[in-house]
């Protein structure tokens, strides 16, 4: 159910910016999700679906990018990406430094809309 409060916020968010720009139709939302969110595409577009209905954005499509998981190091503050199953046990490539602070990969974002 946690997609539903999400999806609710997204379609309010694009609402908000559609209007008073002379958008007769939202076509596309662009959105950036972290790879860490347990947010499951299929179940965005099914809420989005049916909470649009009757909006500028019913039929809207998402797009959804998954950005990946960032993480820089305590020790020589490297930035770089890691994989989900080797998040519990990351080390630093460039010092070999076992702390490390998460930098991005819980997010989701509206990018844009394509509109009409």
């Amino acid at each position: 159910m946690h997609e539903l409060q999400v999806t609710s916020r997204i379609l309010d968010i694009a609402l908000r910016h559609a209007d008073g720009h002379q958008v007769s139709r939202i076509a596309v939302i662009h959105l950036r999700i972290g790879a860490l969110s347990d947010l499951e595409d299929e179940w965005l577009q099914r809420y989005f679906d049916y909470l649009s209905r009757g909006t500028l954005a019913e039929k809207a499509r998402l797009a959804i990018e998954r950005m990946p998981i960032v993480v820089r190091c305590d020790g020589c503050s490297r930035s770089f990406e890691v994989e989900k199953p080797a998040l519990d046990a990351v080390a630093c490539p460039g010092c070999g430094g076992p702390r490390c602070q998460l930098i991005s990969g819980r997010e989701y974002v509206v990018a844009n809309m394509e509109v009409v």
